[in-house]
């Protein structure tokens, strides 16, 4: 008997100091539709992100479908919880989703302001933090002046960025490698961006229109590549990015003024790499916008809620949509929502 006991006292002790216990992941049936074509599903953003805390199953019938349309209706076939996310400052539709991650400014709880380049660019917000960069060899590489790369000439709202292009031509040439504006003979092949960029001092980051929290991948990857950004768009990009360390036409008070200082720090190596050594996040660390935890937790919130999804909600018209919802005869006939066809 007492060493039946002794064994159980030693069993409880080896619990107790034996690592934290991992507890099985809550699995999460999800699904995609309209995210970019090259893109698997396994490789989307927020499939990583929630792999991390759910045990995710992809199906085709959902307990929470993940969608990104734009000039699609798809999304309309699924009666599970849905999340708008969007590449652009679309605004969301809360009569078509339960919740939504734009990069707009939206005071509603079913809203989550997340940032273009945060579930766009990879590398992470690791990416740009500088603290352990040989500033002086970055300096040293820094051997061209100015790259754009930009595919988007055609609407009103990127004549900014065209009419800046060439007006800071007339002091240097800037080489442009996308397939608008293209002056290089080549077009920088799909992955080769930040490579091409990484010898250039300046970089244009001019988004396609300025909008308050419309900040792109533009600036991040200029600030991958380690160039000064030559920036323009969101009036509040200081609340997200130290405005030391790069150049934005809204800080100056004429175009003319914005252009004698990329000329000044380019003919002035010091007053340059005044602005190299400047952190891109205040204090050399990442906003909160990359915290997965918070991210993570709202998605815990949202899956919880009894709030009934907004396609399972009565309609007063009798629409086309309303005959082939894609969970529909699972719902009605007693099948398993969670299986595929």
């Amino acid at each position: 008997m007492q060493a039946d006991c002794a064994d159980k006292l030693k069993w409880i002790a080896q619990i107790r100091l034996s690592p934290r216990m991992i507890l099985p992941m809550k699995p999460l049936h999800l699904d995609f539709c309209h995210i970019p074509p090259r893109m698997p599903k396994t490789e989307n953003f927020f499939y990583k992100l929630l792999a991390k805390q759910f045990d995710v199953r992809l199906v085709d019938w959902p307990d929470l479908l993940i969608y990104s349309a734009q000039g699609s209706n798809r999304h309309r076939l699924y009666t599970c919880k849905k999340a708008y996310y969007s590449f652009e400052k679309y605004q969301p539709d809360f009569r078509q989703c339960d919740f939504a991650f734009t990069c707009n400014y939206l005071d509603d709880p079913r809203h989550y302001r997340l940032p273009i380049y945060v579930h766009y660019c990879k590398g992470g917000a690791e990416s740009i933090v500088k603290r352990h960069d040989d500033l002086r060899q970055i300096m040293a590489q820094k051997t061209k002046f100015c790259a754009l790369v930009t595919g988007n000439t055609r609407t009103p709202t990127t004549r900014t960025r065209t009419e800046f292009f060439h007006r800071l031509c007339n002091y240097k040439k800037v080489d442009s490698g996308g397939t608008a504006l293209n002056n290089l003979g080549y077009q920088v092949p799909w992955g080769g961006k930040l490579d091409f960029l990484k010898p250039y001092k300046f970089c244009f980051a001019f988004e396609n229109e300025s909008s308050p929290g419309y900040t792109t991948e533009k600036l991040f990857e200029a600030m991958q590549a380690r160039c000064v950004p030559l920036y323009w768009g969101n009036s509040r990009v200081h609340e997200e990015f130290n405005p030391a360390s790069f150049l934005n036409y809204s800080d100056f008070p004429s175009e003319k003024a914005f252009i004698e200082k990329i000329i000044e720090l380019d003919r002035d190596d010091d007053k340059y790499f005044e602005y190299l050594q400047q952190p891109y996040f205040y204090n050399d660390t990442p906003s909160e916008f990359f915290n997965e935890a918070k991210l993570l937790s709202f998605f815990e919130e949202l899956m919880a809620s009894p709030i009934r999804p907004v396609s399972q909600r009565k309609s007063f018209f009798f629409g086309r949509w309303l005959l082939v919802k894609k969970n529909s005869f699972s719902q009605n006939f007693g099948g398993d929502n969670n299986s595929g066809p």
